[in-house]
């Protein structure tokens, strides 16, 4: 499982180092995707087996566009023997990522952040309606 939040940077050729907590989780190769939320997605294969799973199991018909947006970003990334993966420059793009970058656990992936979106993304976090989904879920 993906956890915390750390802090690091882009390098000029698009690299990013994994903390290591994340790299023995994350296995040697990774799978990069846009995420809903302008963000860079990145599953290790396990979990984006599982992710795929589920998405191919969608009526197609109404799946069409959504599969479109994950599949067609999606690429696949070896870490190098330093533990950094390679982000794709129209995922940077996309995201935003430039040269500050936050790497957010999120449960079975990571999410790989500009580091001025995220902490809008934290400011303007509606507890309020998180409470109620929480309360709404059972939790």
């Amino acid at each position: 499982m993906f956890l915390g939040e750390y802090s690091h940077t882009l390098d000029s050729k698009n690299r990013l180092t994994l903390p290591s907590r994340m790299r023995e989780e994350m296995g040697d190769r990774a799978i990069l995707v846009k995420s809903i939320d302008k963000c860079v997605s990145v599953y290790n294969t396990s979990a984006w087996s599982t992710y795929t799973a589920k998405l191919e199991s969608l009526p197609a018909t109404e799946a069409r566009v959504l599969k479109r947006f994950i599949y067609s970003s999606a690429y696949e990334a070896e870490l190098d023997s330093q533990g950094r993966i390679l982000i794709p420059a129209s995922l940077c793009q996309y995201a935003g990522l430039q040269k500050n970058i936050k790497i957010i656990g999120a449960g079975d992936h990571i999410e790989l952040w500009d580091e001025t979106l995220w902490e809008e993304s934290i400011r303007s976090a509606d507890t309020a309606a998180m409470e109620a989904l929480m309360i709404k879920l059972g939790f």
